[in-house]
């Protein structure tokens, strides 16, 4: 076990907190990335405390591997617009960061107020490019991990705590 539920519920707090003195005050598009951020983000939205509006968009680089394929595909678009908004864009890990430069890139040429990135876990050992999140819950080393939301082709979101994946590389 890599973090256990209560301590992923105080990390969550902790973040929810400081999103909401910097939002203070203004509506949030919260925008999770499908699918691994749905947990994560159900409960940071349920402690976050001005007004907001929730939206999902699905994008992949890993299929069912366990290392970044380097190519994202867009699965899923946002169903509201962020023109003009204040977009909190909610992520469960940042990896080699292409997946997110390139939503982000695509989001912010569409136009929001802010658009700012939370992620509850990242391996910047693993960054192929420059990418630094707004709000980041752990850094964490270059293990494959699951539980929480994230996945080994699609199996083990559905544990409440994080876990490392011993695959044959580590």
């Amino acid at each position: 076990m890599l973090f256990p539920e209560d301590r992923l519920q105080s990390k969550v707090e902790e973040m929810a907190e400081q999103i909401n003195r910097d939002y203070a005050g203004k509506e949030i598009l919260v925008v999770g990335i499908l699918r691994g951020a749905f947990v994560f983000l159900a409960d940071l939205v349920r402690k976050l405390k001005g007004p907001l509006i929730i939206d999902f968009v699905a994008v992949s680089s890993y299929g069912d591997d366990t290392a970044s394929s380097g190519v994202v595909r867009f699965l899923k678009d946002l169903d509201e617009s962020v023109a003009g908004r204040h977009v909190l864009l909610v992520e469960d890990i940042i990896d080699s960061g292409l997946t997110l430069k390139y939503l982000y890139k695509n989001l912010k040429a569409r136009g929001p107020a802010s658009l700012k990135v939370c992620t509850l876990l990242d391996k910047p050992s693993r960054r192929k490019v420059d990418f630094i999140p707004d709000y980041n819950g752990f850094t964490i080393p270059d293990y494959f991990v699951v539980g929480y939301g994230l996945d080994r082709g699609q199996r083990y979101r559905n544990l409440p705590s994080i876990y490392y994946f011993c695959t044959e590389n580590h």
